[in-house]
């Protein structure tokens, strides 16, 4: 039997879905309930793993935190709509960072035959794949294996990312926010996509539409250390971002 305070956390959770973001005062004014009542719903919509608590309300909580299993298997039209774009946008002859994750993989799937790189990868699935590219150079960032995220991490990782200038990073991001930036749900992966920015002439951050206006625990940096966004999201979802001076390709 619902309650009133189910009817209450549903409302908010409609709300969040529908505008991205929610506002304490706002929820108190109008659900006419106390604030301690706002702040107890929040913090179990949090514990619930419905939403991520910022200063003043709620974001949508981060979605890149399933196992990289369960994750590959989701939006695989949308994943290679993404990696054929972002391989559109690799020049003959660069020095390409690509991150780890399943679009990743995806992009390493669909590079043409013809491309000359040198792609250097912390991400074992896609550098089996780019073995077998007739053309690419590929380096692999060795490191310890993070198993959730099939991913090198740690020490050894960043000091191989610290040896190579790019010309370009194709990143991987949980979470991508235009006033909170991007964020992950892991601290060392943090560590590695920050290391892979810093070394490269251009970022690219290729992402799905529900990573868009989430938020995850561990910062990676703001948005405009970003170069372009590659994404199937709505043109008006994509618009803070257009203003704060990204190139946006939608797929």
């Amino acid at each position: 039997m619902r309650t009133l305070a189910d009817e209450r956390r549903g409302e908010i959770a409609r709300r969040l879905q529908a505008d991205g973001r929610v506002l304490a005062a706002d929820l108190v004014r109008e659900l006419d309930v106390s604030r301690d009542t706002i702040r107890r719903d929040l913090e179990d919509l949090a514990d619930a793993g419905l939403l991520v608590r910022v200063h003043g309300g709620a974001l949508p909580a981060a979605v890149g935190g399933q196992p990289y299993h369960v994750r590959r298997e989701q939006a695989p039209e949308a994943k290679d709509a993404i990696a054929r774009a972002v391989v559109r946008m690799i020049r003959p002859g660069s020095v390409v960072f690509l991150d780890a994750g399943t679009t990743a993989l995806a992009i390493a799937r669909v590079l043409p035959p013809e491309l000359r790189a040198m792609i250097a990868t912390n991400s074992p699935p896609a550098a089996t794949v780019l073995a077998d590219h007739p053309r690419v150079e590929v380096f692999f960032l060795g490191g310890r294996l993070a198993k959730e995220a099939i991913a090198t991490v740690g020490a050894a990782t960043l000091e191989a990312i610290a040896e190579i200038n790019a010309d370009v990073c194709v990143l991987g991001v949980c979470s991508l926010h235009p006033e909170l930036g991007m964020s992950v749900m892991d601290l060392e992966e943090a560590h590695i996509k920050r290391a892979m920015i810093g070394r490269s002439a251009e970022v690219i951050a290729a992402t799905a539409a529900e990573k868009l206006g989430s938020q995850g625990p561990f910062v990676v940096g703001p948005i405009d250390e970003l170069t372009a966004i590659v994404t199937d999201a709505s043109p008006e979802v994509l618009e803070p971002y257009r203003a704060a001076g990204l190139a946006i390709t939608r797929v």
